[in-house]
């Protein structure tokens, strides 16, 4: 039968003991010194004993092993005499001495068994020896444990990368401007991971394959942070906004060519001059340089150069990785900007282009207007406005807002004007007119965005004006005393959404009053009711008798913000004074 468990405890302590017994017999019948010494030389464990002094008695020759060092030349010596390049603890080993209390560390350092670089970890025990004659001395036991406390630190480098890209990620690339994204880049990495970063990017007009060609570099430096020591010397590499050119063969040159990280030293003599600003280098004590690519979707687009200066450690292999991840993370949103750049730039240029000069009212209408693209980073819109002869002294005025931004919004503005052309001429007043547009467009291309429009048909020989909206802000009429009256003009659905049905209002449009049409960019703020933006329009003065001109520039002066938030298309009309008839010389 099987025993049970305390059966179980009773015969491994039973065996135990017999194993205790035959190492014994062992010991007595072979002699202890000769037992010992089989042990100690078999071990892999590197074992010495010292005397009450730190010196070596004895070492074993896993010790010697591990250390590179021979037996020979570690006896009578410390462990600090020899293996300098090893962080020792004799205050513990003294403590182990005094008061015969075994104690742990773990010692790190360079062996002449070690390659260049190469940093090993042990972990030891000591324990007090007490001989005949009342003589102590202490043993130690080393074990090395180099591969775990390695793997140890590479965690702890990887999360500390991982942190610090987290942290990136959402510091670096928060608005689609070239000149701000390089900015947060520079002001990162400063002093996290420089004490004097640069960023710098080939300009908008370089030709592609640029950083590969022989010859100079010719970058614009978008951003410089430094730490306060150096901010006040950082001026002298150059001001923001200003182009560089790196020579042949400087870091940053061989870093673009290379696609790869350079790290220059400069006060090394052996290494050729890098760049014109060496002396500025010197003179802030930086001891060590970083250039890393900046480079997205398979080509570059600048560099960013790290520097190190004073008591700061100098670039190592960690750091390099570190600082090209970061570089490519913040290339992309470099280049997201760069391309939102262009693509706003050719999207501007087309509207302006498809956005001409209004035709010429009646001489009985003055006339004058304006396009400001917005200020921020919103792309240009579909803002436009028209004016059409018509018979009979009549003048058709028109203002419309095609609804998103971008290239297609400014293509789908030339289309809403083309058409209205073509329906103006048929001579219908405004309600029905914007019902064929309406009609037209619908039929035209379903892919058109809708738009707002306004129309207003101004009759100087019977003073007045005739108008209707589609979904557009009511016009505003300025009297001779310079203030305002927004026209109730009843609102249709916007244009492009085919379900027609729109209202025609007539009011007078004297001599000396000023009809103003806007777009929503001139009032409307964001977070802010409708009624507040129009009312703030209301209440300006302006100088109607002045030049129409003059006061379109009081208009956005009164309303508009430094950096508006959407485009803004105004126009302004008035009605020219009837000439006086003559007479005739008087008989």
């Amino acid at each position: 039968m099987c025993p049970d468990a305390s059966g179980r405890d009773d015969a491994d302590a039973l065996h135990a003991d017999a194993l205790f017994d035959a190492a014994a017999a062992a010991l007595a019948a072979h002699g202890t010194d000769e037992v010992l010494r089989g042990v100690l030389n078999g071990t892999t464990a590197g074992v010495v004993v010292l005397d009450p002094g730190l010196r070596h008695l004895y070492a074993n020759p896993a010790f010697t092993r591990m250390t590179g060092v021979p037996a020979a030349d570690l006896i009578g010596r410390t462990l600090t005499e020899a293996l300098p390049e090893v962080a020792d603890r004799p205050d513990v080993l003294r403590q182990v001495l005094d008061d015969g209390r075994p104690r742990e560390v773990v010692i790190s350092g360079r062996t002449p068994a070690d390659v260049p670089g190469d940093r090993r970890w042990w972990h030891c025990a000591y324990h007090r020896l007490t001989a005949e004659g009342g003589r102590e001395g202490l043993v130690g036991i080393m074990l090395e444990i180099t591969e775990f406390r390695q793997q140890q630190h590479d965690l702890e480098q990887a999360r500390h990368r991982l942190a610090l890209l987290d942290a990136a990620a959402t510091r670096i690339g928060t608005t689609l401007d070239v000149d701000m994204t390089c900015a947060e880049l520079a002001d990162f990495v400063v002093p996290r991971l420089a004490d004097l970063a640069t960023v710098e990017v080939f300009p908008s007009d370089a030709p592609h394959g640029a950083a590969t060609r022989a010859g100079a570099l010719r970058l614009r430096r978008t951003a410089l942070a430094a730490v306060p020591a150096l901010s006040a010397r950082a001026n002298a590499l150059g001001v923001t906004g200003e182009f560089v050119r790196h020579p042949y063969g400087s870091a940053v040159q061989r870093c673009l060519a290379t696609a790869s990280p350079v790290l220059w030293r400069p006060q090394d003599d052996d290494e050729p001059p890098e760049a014109e600003h060496i002396a500025e280098y010197r003179a802030m004590g930086i001891h060590s340089l970083l250039v890393v690519p900046l480079a997205a979707r398979g080509h570059a687009i600048g560099a960013m150069t790290l520097a190190r200066a004073g008591l700061t450690p100098q670039y190592t292999d960690e750091d390099t990785v570190l600082a090209q991840d970061l570089a490519g993370r913040a290339a992309i949103g470099i280049d997201n900007a760069s391309r939102y750049a262009r693509s706003q730039g050719i999207a501007l240029e087309l509207q302006r282009a498809l956005l001409a000069e209004p035709g010429s009212p009646h001489p009985n209408l003055e006339m004058a207007s304006r396009y400001l693209p917005s200020g921020t980073s919103a792309v240009v819109g579909g803002d436009w406005y028209e004016t059409i002869r018509l018979p009979y002294g009549r003048t058709l005025l028109a203002m419309g807002d095609v609804m998103g931004h971008g290239i297609e919004a400014a293509v789908d503005m030339s289309s809403y004007r083309s058409i209205l052309r073509y329906v103006a001429a048929t001579d219908l007043p405004p309600h029905r007119i914007l019902r064929q547009l309406d009609t037209l467009i619908c039929e035209e291309s379903e892919s058109v965005r809708p738009a707002t429009c306004l129309l207003a048909l101004a009759d100087p020989a019977r003073e007045r004006c005739a108008f209707a909206s589609a979904g557009h802000l009511p016009p505003a009429l300025f009297g001779e005393d310079g203030g305002a009256e927004l026209i109730g003009v009843p609102n249709g659905p916007p244009l492009g959404t085919c379900f027609g049905g729109y209202d025609l209002v007539t009011t007078a449009f004297q001599p000396g009053q000023v009809l103003l049409l806007y777009t929503d960019g001139l009032v409307e703020r964001r977070g802010e009711d409708i009624d507040v933006s129009l009312a703030r329009l209301a209440n300006l003065k302006l100088p109607v008798a002045g030049d129409l001109d003059d006061l379109l520039d009081e208009v956005l002066r009164g309303l508009v913000p430094q950096a508006a938030e959407d485009d803004i298309a105004v126009l302004a009309a008035r009605v020219r004074p009837r000439p006086a008839p003559d007479m005739g010389e008087p008989t």
